[in-house]
């Protein structure tokens, strides 16, 4: 009489296909070639930058303890920001900045900061009878110049300068020297048209002068 086997219970079936599939993966994950180290994701390029280490006075003669370095990314670096505070130090700021502010080539003495100047214009010096106003002033303002001068009997006063553009000042302690020290010798700078450069220097040698601020 023939036998008949018992078929298998479906939790048995499933036990083998699952040990199937498992040793399959097992040999592909054996078989596939190690994955490549991904390192980190790169931020757009960085370049140095000299900043202020200080808030520093306008007419600051700068040493390496006056700058330090900051990194800012290179599109936002600005035009003319010096890489080493070595290629600023014993220049003298044009105008004042503040600590963590980039120094620029327009911010201290020299060609960067007559490039300012506008065309058909000349830088003119100009001693004021109190230096103490020109600490009011900051590169960049728009000042009238009154020249007041007397013939011993009736005052005059005559604006010798228009809207003229302030290029530096004075450093607080030229505008207010100490008592009994000389008088202070800081100098205002002005972009004023040449014939207007005149007059400052001949009003300069009769008269004393100041200024009135207006409008940038």
């Amino acid at each position: 009489m023939p036998r008949f086997r018992r078929p298998r219970s479906p939790v048995h079936l499933f036990r083998q296909v699952a040990a199937a599939v498992l040793a399959c993966l097992a040999l592909v994950l054996a078989l596939r070639p190690p994955l490549t180290a991904v390192g980190p994701t790169t931020g757009p390029p960085a370049v140095p930058v000299a900043v202020a280490a200080t808030d520093l006075p306008a007419g600051t003669v700068l040493t390496a303890g006056d700058l330090t370095t900051a990194t800012l990314p290179a599109a936002a670096a600005p035009a003319g920001a010096a890489a080493d505070p070595g290629q600023l130090t014993g220049q003298v700021l044009a105008a004042p900045v503040r600590a963590g502010e980039v120094v620029t080539d327009v911010r201290v003495v020299g060609p960067g900061l007559w490039s300012q100047v506008p065309e058909g214009q000349v830088a003119a010096p100009v001693r004021l009878a109190d230096l103490a106003v020109a600490t009011l002033l900051r590169a960049g303002d728009r000042v009238d110049v009154l020249a007041a001068a007397s013939d011993g009997r009736t005052p005059s006063v005559e604006v010798v300068a228009e809207s003229a553009l302030v290029l530096t000042v004075p450093t607080t302690a030229e505008a207010d020297p100490p008592l009994g020290a000389a008088d202070g010798t800081g100098l205002l700078v002005l972009a004023v048209a040449p014939e207007t450069a005149q007059r400052l220097a001949a009003a300069g040698a009769g008269a004393t002068l100041t200024v009135t601020l207006g409008r940038p």
